[in-house]
């Protein structure tokens, strides 16, 4: 890689990046309310937490779910848009497009024209991946859902695991280095971002209050809430979860091995 064009690309990536589509759309919907203000009730205590999350689903909580939706498609685009540019127009022999999907998350996360204080870049990361390799992008969330679901047994791991597959994947699919460094920066840089929700549950679960947190976090936004009632269901087939979550797994596997003889 050229470094005058790998900067070039970083730069590109960051202030893309630090377009905030949440505070944008909230400020074109005449919202009453800042990201900046949200705060999650703690169910069935006098307590609050504040929400530090300035992203689609921050602003779902706000806007609903239809506007939080919109605004996640554009934190898609702008990590796919300059990567299709890079990948397929520009620099076609080389991976800078690695470069922008790293950058524009940084920038998403730490955006430079608001404090530096952003999203967790769910969006970015997804709308990346995408442009990377579909597969991945298809087969992960749902291996992340599932596993969170049948086998964890919770929501929560199911929300992030697939992003904790994902250097693995990268590494049967591809045996590259470069995809698999970048993946683990893009995952890296997920969990420091998430360091305010980890002290907040690291709060409550020293004060007793884990449990009442974690459900006021599942009614806070319909995102959520969604979550919560395929995590009912689920927890309603009792054990028969493990046995139905090792077939799907494994035909989930099985239906990889033959995609995976596609190319990135």
């Amino acid at each position: 890689m050229d470094p005058l064009i790998f900067i070039i690309s970083a730069l590109i990536g960051y202030l893309l990046g630090s377009i905030s589509f949440a505070r944008i759309g909230l400020r074109l919907a005449g919202a009453d309310r800042d990201i900046s203000e949200l705060e999650i009730q703690v169910e069935g205590a006098d307590d609050t937490a504040l929400v530090e999350i300035f992203g689609a689903n921050a602003a779902s909580m706000i806007l609903g779910a239809r506007a939080g939706i919109a605004i996640g498609i554009l934190d898609m685009l702008k990590a796919a848009l300059p990567m299709i540019i890079f990948r397929f127009i520009l620099y076609p022999a080389e991976q800078y497009y690695l470069v922008i999907w790293v950058s524009v998350l940084v920038g998403h996360n730490w955006p430079l024209y608001f404090g530096f204080k952003g999203g967790r870049g769910f969006s970015v990361i997804f709308g990346g991946l995408v442009i990377i390799d579909w597969v991945a992008a298809t087969m992960l969330p749902i291996i992340g859902i599932l596993f969170g679901l049948f086998v964890a047994g919770t929501m929560m791991i199911g929300y992030v695991s697939w992003l904790l597959f994902m250097p693995i994947w990268f590494w049967f699919r591809t045996f590259d280095l470069t995809f698999i460094t970048y993946s683990l920066l893009i995952m890296i840089l997920f969990f420091y971002s998430t360091r305010p929700e980890i002290r907040t549950m690291a709060k409550y679960r020293r004060e007793g209050k884990l449990e009442e947190y974690m459900q006021g976090l599942y009614n806070s936004s319909p995102r959520w809430r969604g979550m919560k009632r395929m995590q009912k269901r689920v927890d309603e087939l009792g054990k028969k979860r493990y046995v139905i979550g090792i077939i799907v797994l494994a035909s989930i596997t099985l239906f990889f091995i033959n995609l995976n003889l596609l190319p990135i």
